[in-house]
C-alpha cells in the first residue's frame, strides 16, 4: 500500500514537472515568435488617503484602447505578456483618481523606450524611466462644490451700486465745492471747454480761406440776429 502511495506522488510530481517544462517552452515560443512583456509598478495615491477599499482592485491597466489588459498585483506591481512589437498607448483606468498616460515602444530587437503622452505637442519628447513607475495625479471631482457667500458679491451688485453711488456723489460734491483748490480746477476745466466751443471747426477754416472770410461774418451777423430776436 505504501509503494502504492509513493508511486502515486511520484507521478503527480512528473507530471507537475512536465507541466512547468511545457509552460516554459510556451513562454519562449511566444518570445521567438516577437512577443513581449511590459512591465511596471503603479504606487498607491498617497497625495488623498483614507480610502478604505483596497485600491489594486479598482484599477485596470489598459493598452491601445483595450487591445490588452492587466491588473495589480498587491504591492502594485503589473506585468502584461504577449505584446508584440509596437508603439501603444497604456493607461492606468481607475475611477476615483487619474494617472497620467504613457507611450511605450517596443522595436523588433526587444528594446523598450518609454514617454510621456502630449497630444497637443505630439513632437514633444519626454522619456520616464522602464520598467513603468505611475503615480497618482490627482483626484477625479465628480460634483462641482457650492460656491460660499462673499461680501464682495454683495457689494459689487449693479442694484447695490445704483443705490450707493449717488449716495456717494451727494456726500463728496458738497466737500469739493467748499475746497478751493477743487474750485480752481473746476474753473479751468470749466475754461478749457470754452474755449472748444469757441475754437472754429476745420471745414469753417477752410471755406473761409477760400471765400476770403464771408461765411465767418455771416455766421456773426446770424448770431446778431438770433439774440436781437430773443430780445425781442
Amino acid at each position: 500500500m505504501q509503494d502504492k502511495w509513493e508511486n502515486f506522488h511520484g507521478g503527480n510530481f512528473l507530471s507537475y514537472c512536465n507541466l512547468s517544462q511545457a509552460a516554459d517552452g510556451a513562454l519562449e515560443e511566444i518570445e521567438d515568435q516577437g512577443r513581449y512583456t511590459i512591465e511596471g509598478r503603479v504606487y498607491p495615491p498617497e497625495l488623498f488617503p483614507g480610502t478604505d477599499n483596497p485600491w489594486q482592485r479598482d484599477t485596470q491597466i489598459s493598452i491601445n484602447g483595450g487591445d490588452f489588459l492587466g491588473f495589480l498585483r498587491e504591492d502594485g506591481s503589473f506585468i502584461i505578456s504577449g505584446v508584440p512589437s509596437g508603439s501603444y498607448v497604456l493607461e492606468i483606468v481607475n475611477p476615483d483618481y487619474i494617472y497620467e498616460s504613457v507611450r511605450v515602444e517596443i522595436n523588433p530587437k526587444g528594446k523598450f523606450r518609454a514617454r510621456k503622452v502630449n497630444f497637443v505637442q505630439p513632437a514633444q519628447i519626454i522619456q520616464v524611466p522602464y520598467p513603468l513607475k505611475l503615480k497618482a495625479l490627482t483626484r477625479f471631482k465628480y460634483f462641482q462644490m457650492r460656491e460660499q457667500w462673499k461680501i464682495t458679491d454683495f457689494l459689487f451688485n449693479p442694484m447695490v451700486l445704483m443705490m450707493v453711488l449717488p449716495l456717494l456723489l451727494m456726500l463728496v460734491l458738497p466737500k469739493m465745492m467748499s475746497d478751493p483748490e477743487a474750485k480752481k480746477e473746476m474753473e479751468n476745466l470749466n475754461n478749457l471747454s470754452k474755449m472748444t466751443n469757441e475754437m472754429p471747426e476745420i471745414s469753417e477754416v477752410i471755406t473761409s480761406f477760400f471765400t476770403g472770410g464771408q461765411p465767418k461774418q455771416d455766421k456773426q451777423k446770424a448770431t446778431k440776429s438770433q439774440s436781437k430776436k430773443r430780445k425781442e
